[in-house]
């Protein structure tokens, strides 16, 4: 049985310049975190997060007046592991959970008995074959095989022998060395149009940066509010591009420096 991802969303058109302009106009700022602002490791856990980091990303959301929010795979807990003491705004699983700037987190209730089965059957696989990562979000299951690209194909045909009760309720989404099995009900997309919806990001040009394929819907989302979309490496396209996280760290030094003028 073949589980399919969302439909493809047409990507947009790459700027000819490598480093993306900063916006003249009040903006809120949407960011992926791994492979985004953070490099890749060779495991989720193993990823360095440096005080530098943890200071400049207090300082966006300074000069945003709040309208910052982490838009990421990771669950909302991980992430805050990851950025203590930091406390944003957050969309985590893909969008399935949410904090707002309230710091009221929203999230579906989800029947754990059709994925129960389904996280028995991923752990015994991934036990079985070195080199091979199961995540568990509790309600998204994330199958890493960066360690392993030689088992790529046979990790994309274990999952296609996933049982029928897993749809509609989820689907899979493909990323950068992992497959994973998400609730269907939310993207990224979802998370940055509520949003948009609220304070203090009612009202300015958003922004969304992000590397991988798993942001294409976020980068549709934001195209309809006209606001900036900015991809980073050369997984996927946008309006503009940054080679990486370095060059992320260094834009976002910009980018607080402009809105501080704008405000």
């Amino acid at each position: 049985m073949q589980i399919t991802a969302p439909g493809p969303v047409a990507p947009d058109q790459s700027g000819d310049l490598l480093a993306a302009p900063v916006p003249s106009v009040a903006s809120c700022l949407f960011l992926d975190v791994d492979g985004t602002v953070i490099d890749f490791a060779a495991t989720p856990d193993e990823v360095q997060i440096d005080q530098p980091l943890i200071a400049l990303l207090a300082q966006v959301q300074q000069a945003v007046n709040g309208a910052f929010a982490l838009v990421s795979g990771r669950s909302i807990a991980a992430l805050d592991r990851l950025f203590d003491p930091l406390h944003l705004p957050t969309a985590g699983v893909h969008g399935f959970e949410r904090r707002d700037a309230s710091g009221a987190v929203h999230r579906r209730t989800l029947l754990d008995e059709p994925l129960a089965s389904t996280r028995a059957a991923l752990k015994s696989f991934v036990n079985a074959h070195e080199g091979l990562l199961l995540e568990d979000k509790e309600s998204a299951l994330a199958v890493h095989f960066r360690c392993a690209p030689q088992l790529e194909e046979l990790v994309r045909m274990t999952v296609a022998r996933l049982p029928i009760l897993l749809i509609p309720e989820f689907e899979l989404l493909e990323g950068d060395a992992v497959l994973e099995i998400k609730p269907a009900s939310n993207s990224k997309a979802t998370a940055i149009e509520a949003f948009m919806r609220e304070a203090p990001f009612a009202g300015r040009t958003p922004v969304f940066i992000g590397d991988d394929l798993t942001d294409y819907d976020g980068f549709a989302a934001i195209r309809r509010h006209s606001g900036m979309t900015i991809a980073v490496g050369d997984r996927v396209s946008a309006q503009w591009r940054l080679s990486d996280p370095r060059a992320v760290r260094e834009w976002l030094r910009n980018f607080i420096t402009a809105q501080g003028k704008i405000r």
